[in-house]
C-alpha cells in the first residue's frame, strides 16, 4: 500500500526539478529570489498548480509571475526531459501568500511581547 498518491509523487518531483532549474538555468532577474513552495497536481496529472514565494512580498510577486509566464515554455520543455510522463501537465503559477500571513502574525506577537513586562503585566 502506498502512502502517497501518484499525483503527490509527481508534484514532489516537479517541485524538486523546478527548484534546480531556478537555481542553475534561469537568467531572468524577475525570478532570481523566488522559491517554489508547493506543487499540487490534478488527479489526472494534466494540470500542475505551482506555488511560489519571492522576497519583497506581494509587490515583487506580480513581476515574478510575469517572469514565470514568459519562461513557461522553457520550464515545460526542461521538465519533459526530466520526467517520464506520457503527457506534460499545464503549468499554472500562483503566489503563495502564507509566508506573508505568517510574517504579519509574527509582527503582532512581537508587538504584544514589547507591551508586556517580564511577568506579563502591562508596563505603566
Amino acid at each position: 500500500m502506498t502512502l502517497f498518491s501518484r499525483a503527490e509523487r509527481v508534484g514532489g518531483q516537479i517541485q524538486k526539478i523546478l527548484a534546480e532549474i531556478l537555481l542553475k538555468n534561469i537568467q531572468d532577474p524577475r525570478l532570481e529570489m523566488t522559491t517554489i513552495t508547493a506543487v499540487k497536481m490534478s488527479k489526472d496529472l494534466k494540470i500542475a498548480r505551482i506555488y511560489f514565494t519571492v522576497t519583497g512580498g506581494k509587490s515583487n510577486a506580480d513581476e515574478a509571475l510575469k517572469g514565470f509566464k514568459s519562461a513557461a515554455g522553457f520550464l515545460k520543455r526542461t521538465l519533459a526531459g526530466e520526467l517520464d510522463l506520457r503527457y506534460m501537465p499545464a503549468l499554472n503559477f500562483f503566489y503563495d501568500e502564507s509566508f506573508d500571513y505568517g510574517e504579519r502574525i509574527e509582527k503582532v506577537l512581537k508587538s504584544i511581547k514589547k507591551d508586556d513586562g517580564p511577568d506579563n503585566t502591562t508596563i505603566e
